[in-house]
């Protein structure tokens, strides 16, 4: 397979099936941002898993995404939806009170200029909501590429590689440290509501082994709140914008 034949290597593939890890993300989405009667905008919709649920809490919900194909699929759930990259988007400032960037920013072309058009399009005191992959998780979970070909599996311990290895592998895609996250957001004025990294809702093994999955959820759950939370596999990150004169803590 050539690197550039599947559009889903670079962007990724979006929520198709809404299950239980999804409703964690949004649960922990809703005690960060205020949803209700907001002004939300999805970016990276995809298919517009996201935004259906979303439009449970406010009537204003829009969404946008490169690839035209998923959008027409968002457009079936919400109407607001927008063809864009992320580093340029078709609104004016402060257009939003929430902006949501779910597992997007490890595949745009550049996710520092990403980051600084969400921080344009949302309102003063308006919340940034960013989940992206943690580098320090023991799995990529993007697949690699070897040999010539992607393979969409599991690959243990490819991110705890130099740089230069894991780009070999993972050309594809980029994973975060927390100081890279922190790298990103230094430009941004705000206030950091929430700055951690979360595991799993193991959704794919609850199918098999639903057990299993329960003793995973409840184990790794409580490691959330300790040190080792750091081997999460996303990072969750609220930043409430402020005036650029205002410190940034």
């Amino acid at each position: 397979m050539e690197r550039t034949r599947d559009k889903s290597i670079s962007l990724g593939h979006p929520s198709y099936v809404w299950r239980f890890g999804q409703d964690r993300r949004l649960d922990l989405i809703r005690k960060f941002a205020p949803l209700e009667g907001k002004r939300i905008l999805d970016v990276g919709c995809g298919v517009g898993m996201y935004v259906q649920k979303l439009l449970a809490f406010s009537n204003t919900v829009f969404g946008v995404d490169i690839d035209l194909e998923k959008a027409r699929g968002a457009r079936k759930r919400c109407e607001l939806i927008s063809v864009a990259p992320a580093e340029a988007l078709p609104f004016p400032d402060g257009t939003f009170d929430v902006i949501l960037l779910h597992e997007v920013i490890e595949h745009v072309a550049d996710d520092a200029q990403a980051l600084k058009e969400a921080h344009r399009l949302v309102k003063n005191g308006g919340r940034l909501v960013i989940f992206a992959p943690n580098r320090l998780y023991p799995f990529e979970t993007h697949g690699f590429y070897l040999f010539g070909r992607y393979f969409y599996r599991l690959i243990p311990l490819v991110n705890y590689l130099p740089d230069p290895l894991r780009r070999r592998f993972c050309p594809h895609v980029r994973a975060y440290l927390a100081r890279d996250l922190r790298r990103l957001f230094k430009d941004l004025p705000g206030r950091y509501l929430a700055f951690t990294q979360i595991y799993p809702g193991y959704d794919k093994i609850a199918q098999r082994w639903p057990c299993l999955a329960r003793i995973l959820r409840g184990f790794t759950y409580l490691l959330e709140g300790t040190p080792l939370r750091v081997f999460g596999l996303s990072h969750f990150v609220v930043l409430q914008k402020e005036q650029a004169n205002r410190e940034k803590r």
